[in-house]
C-alpha cells in the first residue's frame, strides 16, 4: 500500500474529516471514464452535491478531494435546511479534452446504480448541457437546462444568496442590513459576481471589482461606469475603507498572506473554502474581521437544484434562499454566545442538525 493511499484511508476511516457511509470508484475503459462519488452522509436525505470534472495529478487526490467536497455538502444542506446529506463526484481528466456523450452517459448509469443516494449536478468543469446528458441515463441528475425539465443556471439565486449573507453581516456588525454607502470589493465577476454587483448598485452599494478576465471586468463597467477597477486581488484586499470583501473566484482567498493586509470589516463572499487551512478562521476573530462562512452565504445554487426534484418553482426558491439572512444571523449569535468563530458556530449548528436527524 502506498503512503498516499494510506492517506486516503486515514481520512476516510481515522480522521475527523472522515466519517463517510460510502465511497464509490468508477471506471468504463471504453469512454475513458475514471471518477470517484463520495457520499458522506444521508441522515438528512439523499446525498446532493455537484460532479467536478478535473486534471487531478493523480487518482488518490482525486479520491481525497471529493472526500472533502462531499463532507462540506453535508454542512452545507443541513445549513440549506434541505432535506438533503452531503455528496460529490469527480471525474478525473482535463474536461477540454476527455469529456464526450458516450463519457457522460456512462457516468450517469454509475450515478443510477446508486438507487438515489447520490443525486448530482453541474460544478467545476461540468454544465447544463452536460446534465441533460448524464440525465438521460439517470433521473437523479439536477441543474439541467429548462428545454429539458430542468432550473437552468444557478448563479442567479446564489448570487442572491451571498448578497442576503451580506446583508446580515452589516445588520450585525453596523445595526442595519442596507449597504447603502458601504464600499464593498468583489473578487471575481463572473457568473455569480456579476449578479451580485447588481445586488450591491441597486442598494446603493460603492463597488470596487477585479478579475483576471478583461471582458468581465468590461461586462460591469460598460453598463456601470461608476464601478471601480483595480489590478488583481492584491490591490483589492488592501483599498482604503473597504467595508465588505466577497471572494467570488477560487478558494484559498484567505490565508496567512491575505488576512494581515485585509482592510474590510467583513468578508462574506460566493467562493467555496475560502479558508485556506484550519485556523484562519481564529486570525479573521482576531483581527476584528466578521466572516460570514462560505458554505452558507452560497448555498443559493444548491436550494435551486434541490427544488429541480420536486418541479422548479423560481419564486419558492428565492424565498428559500432569502432565508439566509436570518440563518447567518443565528451563526454570529450562536458564534457569540459560545465564544467562537462563525465558521465554527456554523458547522456546530449543522452538526446538531445531522445528530437530530440520526436520533430520529
Amino acid at each position: 500500500m502506498t503512503d498516499a493511499t494510506d492517506g486516503v484511508l486515514h481520512t476516510l476511516f481515522r480522521s475527523e474529516q472522515g466519517g463517510h457511509e460510502q465511497v464509490v470508484l468508477c471506471q468504463d475503459r471504453a469512454s475513458g471514464l475514471k471518477a470517484v462519488i463520495a457520499i458522506h452522509s444521508t441522515a438528512l436525505g439523499p446525498a446532493l452535491g455537484g460532479t467536478r470534472f478535473y486534471p487531478y495529478a493523480n487518482e488518490e487526490e482525486a479520491v481525497a478531494d471529493a472526500l472533502n467536497l462531499a463532507r462540506g455538502m453535508s454542512y452545507k444542506n443541513a445549513m440549506a435546511g434541505l432535506d438533503h446529506g452531503g455528496g460529490k463526484a469527480v471525474i478525473i481528466g482535463d474536461p477540454e479534452t476527455l469529456k464526450s456523450e458516450e463519457l457522460l452517459l456512462a457516468y450517469g448509469r454509475f450515478v443510477n446504480s446508486l438507487g438515489g443516494r447520490y443525486v448530482t449536478a453541474c460544478d467545476v468543469g461540468t454544465y447544463v448541457v452536460d446534465m441533460d446528458v448524464v440525465a438521460r441515463e439517470t433521473r437523479w441528475a439536477t441543474g439541467r437546462s429548462p428545454e429539458h425539465g430542468g432550473a437552468g443556471d444557478s448563479s442567479v439565486l446564489t448570487a442572491f444568496g451571498v448578497f442576503q449573507g451580506m446583508r446580515a453581516s452589516a445588520q450585525h456588525l453596523w445595526g442595519d442590513p442596507t449597504l447603502r454607502d458601504r464600499k464593498v470589493g468583489v473578487a471575481g465577476v463572473g457568473k455569480v459576481g456579476h449578479h451580485l454587483v447588481e445586488h450591491l448598485l441597486a442598494d446603493g452599494a460603492q463597488v470596487v471589482i477585479t478579475d483576471v478576465r478583461e471582458e468581465s471586468v468590461r461586462r460591469i463597467t460598460d453598463r456601470h461606469p461608476n464601478v471601480t477597477v483595480v489590478a488583481d486581488t492584491e490591490a483589492l484586499i488592501r483599498v482604503e475603507g473597504l467595508d465588505i470583501y466577497a471572494p467570488c473566484a477560487l478558494g484559498g482567498a484567505l490565508n496567512d498572506d491575505s488576512v494581515p493586509v485585509l482592510t474590510a470589516k467583513v468578508v462574506c463572499g460566493a467562493a467555496n473554502n475560502q479558508l485556506a487551512h484550519p485556523g484562519v478562521e481564529k486570525d479573521l476573530a482576531d483581527r476584528g474581521i466578521l466572516y460570514a462562512p462560505d458554505y452558507v452565504v452560497n448555498a443559493g445554487g444548491v436550494i435551486q437544484v434541490a427544488d429541480e426534484l420536486r418541479g422548479f418553482d423560481f419564486d419558492r426558491c428565492k424565498v428559500q434562499a432569502a432565508k439566509i439572512f436570518d440563518t447567518t444571523l443565528a451563526i454570529f449569535a450562536r458564534a457569540k454566545t459560545d465564544g467562537i468563530p462563525p465558521a465554527a458556530a456554523a458547522d456546530r449548528i449543522a452538526e446538531q442538525r445531522m445528530a437530530e436527524a440520526r436520533r430520529s
